[in-house]
């Protein structure tokens, strides 16, 4: 038998290979906060926010009642898509220069100043011949 030379233990096959990330808006992050100084634990310290959460995450039972319908989640998902979809459309028609209903008034508009800058030039060159 071999003897262990000390150091760090060997987690064989509890070695944690998967993560998952968490992101807070600031209000989140202060909830986790007083959670943490509840316990006496500090965010800024490495290697104590991983284990307290992996603990309160599975040693809690699911309570079946709190679980989201699978036609809830679905429709999550879907509404998800469309949202994209709507995204992706909106994207396209800033980049046609269709963004509101009044592009066309605009270039109306455009046009009408036009005409009229021709209309003061013809005008002004007319009253300039008269003279």
């Amino acid at each position: 038998m071999e003897k262990h030379k000390g150091g760090r233990k060997r987690l064989g096959n509890r070695k944690r290979d998967h993560a998952i990330t968490l992101r807070f808006n600031t209000a989140e992050l202060e909830k986790v906060r007083a959670i943490l100084r509840s316990y006496n634990l500090d965010l800024g310290k490495r290697g104590t926010v991983g284990p307290f959460l992996r603990k309160l995450v599975l040693n809690r039972e699911t309570i079946k009642e709190k679980q989201i319908p699978d036609g809830i989640s679905s429709l999550s998902y879907q509404l998800n898509r469309i949202g994209t979809n709507i995204n992706q459309l909106v994207k396209v028609a800033h980049y046609k220069n269709m963004r509101s209903p009044n592009a066309n008034l605009e270039r109306e508009i455009e046009k009408s100043n036009e005409l009229m800058l021709e209309l003061i030039e013809t005008i002004n060159a007319e009253n300039y011949n008269d003279r």
